[in-house]
């Protein structure tokens, strides 16, 4: 194995940069921002997708595909839209390259510029929206539930892979109804399936709220989010969801008659997560010696280990470890029987650890001559023997990878428990957010002036108002004007 990882308390980015790459997860591309997400990294990713992809059609949505590129004039439909965007947009402007007359290689031909203009995607609300208008003429059309997966560009100039990179991939809903009460509750419905997605698979618990006006998506009358907790005590946005209103439907005039045969526009949503997923499942969980994984996203969630010294006993070993592959495949859990001579036991051990594979299972001549094998789970780095005779390997399994599942969770609700700070003045503010940081419980005064005057000088932002927000009466930290309710501040990704 290469060196140990940076340790998280001396450099938590270098560690977390190191990690992606040490553990196969992705790597800097050729391209400046953008990334190779390679084999490993993209199989979880892929553990990610089949999940929500199923809980996204047992809410009744179907997915659908729409195109990379936006004609320039679409953005400028939606003002707000446009100006949350227009920094971060790619633009394609001609169609064919040509040899340079003077031999110097190949340029743009200037006689091949596109009449207008386009935009790679950033998002596809526009797109969509053109689109809908065409696909909805009464509320029998309705409601339209669509999702799609895709990749979008947005032109970051600070990148860190899976964080922020100018490419990457994501899920995005986009839904239309007859009623703005259809409409939010969508919104609401779409943010506990994220909420139940962080919680119940990546073993990560999160805050559910909304965004201030401040932070709100271009375009959205309201934005709610889910808030997780990294391990260096700064927030990361998981996922969010949008009430749209008719911003969109009136900006493409996308209209229906209604029930009553009069016209109306229709409500919209939008709600996505992306390959920033990946990213907080790193830093909610891992430790100085690599990835923890939750047994319920691992593409390995128990690694085998054979321990031989001739091809005799690996024979032995391989007719022993198919029985136990026979009993646990079948159940629906992944079993890799790592049998290479290339590399020793104590290598494979350490390789294993750094990708974060639930369990590992060593066995060995003694373990055939005693019908034992060694368990070792990778959250709390134990091991057991466990007897192949007596017990039913299974079962053990099975409710070890639960276990591991409800601890690894209840690890970083603790973490998050210990990290939310109640603070009632600007300076004890200050000095949590430098100090220990965290989520910061606080009262503002509700003005969006108070909000930039407090990033400005301190880094840290609103992250949500909570939905579960206590009303109680108190005053703005900065401000001392009233406040009916306590907000979630922190510094974030």
């Amino acid at each position: 194995m290469s060196k140990a990882l940076p340790k998280r308390s001396e450099d938590y980015s270098l560690w977390y940069n190191e990690l992606v790459k040490k553990a196969d997860l992705a790597e800097n591309s050729a391209v400046r921002g953008c990334m190779v997400i390679k084999p490993y990294g993209y199989s979880i990713w892929e553990k990610m997708q089949a999940q929500l992809d199923k809980m996204f059609k047992d809410t009744g949505h179907t997915n659908a595909y729409f195109p990379l590129f936006i004609p320039k004039s679409y953005l400028s439909k939606e003002a707000s839209h446009v100006e949350g965007f227009a920094k971060e947009c790619a633009v394609v402007t001609h169609y064919r390259l040509k040899n340079a007359e003077d031999g110097s290689g190949i340029v743009v031909d200037p006689d091949a510029k596109l009449e207008e203009e386009l935009i790679v995607r950033p998002t596809s609300e526009t797109v969509i929206w053109s689109t809908y208008k065409n696909w909805v003429q009464s509320y029998r059309d309705l409601p339209l539930l669509i999702n799609q997966w895709a990749n979008v560009v947005r032109w970051e100039m600070r990148t860190r892979l899976f964080l922020r990179t100018a490419e990457f991939l994501w899920q995005e809903g986009h839904t239309a109804h007859a009623t703005r009460q259809e409409a939010m509750e969508e919104t609401e419905q779409m943010l506990g399936v994220y909420a139940r997605f962080a919680e119940e698979f990546m073993a990560m618990p999160v805050i559910k709220g909304v965004k201030t006006a401040n932070e709100r998506f271009a375009g959205a009358d309201e934005t709610y989010c889910i808030e997780a907790l990294m391990q260096d005590g700064k927030a990361l946005q998981a996922g969010t969801s949008h009430f749209l209103g008719q911003n969109f439907a009136k900006a493409f005039e996308v209209k229906f008659a209604n029930k009553e045969g009069k016209l109306d526009y229709v409500w919209g949503t939008s709600w996505g997560v992306s390959t920033r997923l990946m990213g907080a499942l790193i830093m909610a969980h891992s430790d100085d010696d690599g990835l923890v994984l939750p047994p319920k996203l691992a593409p390995i969630q128990v690694v085998i280990v054979p321990i031989f010294k001739s091809e005799e006993e690996l024979e032995q070993i391989t007719a022993e470890v198919k029985k136990i592959k026979d009993k646990l495949l079948p159940a629906g859990i992944s079993v890799k029987f790592d049998n290479r001579d290339t590399h020793k036991p104590g290598w494979k051990f350490a390789e294993y650890e750094l990708k974060g594979v639930p369990v590992r299972i060593a066995i060995g001549p003694k373990d055939l001559e005693n019908g034992t094998v060694e368990l070792a789970r990778r959250d709390t780095k134990t091991k057991e023997v466990f007897d192949l005779k007596n017990g039913d390997i299974l079962e053990k399994i099975s409710t070890l990878l639960d276990d591991i599942q409800a601890n690894i969770y209840q690890k970083a609700f603790d973490y998050r428990a210990a990290h939310i700070t109640e603070v009632n003045s600007y300076e004890e503010f200050k000095e949590v957010l430098e100090g220990k940081g965290g989520f910061i419980s606080a009262h503002w005064d509700g003005t969006s002036e108070t909000e930039t005057r407090i990033k400005e000088e301190t880094k840290a932002t609103i992250r949500c108002i909570p939905l579960d927000q206590k009303q109680e009466d108190g005053s703005c930290i900065l401000t001392g004007k009233p406040s009916k309710g306590r907000v979630i501040f922190a510094k974030a990704y």
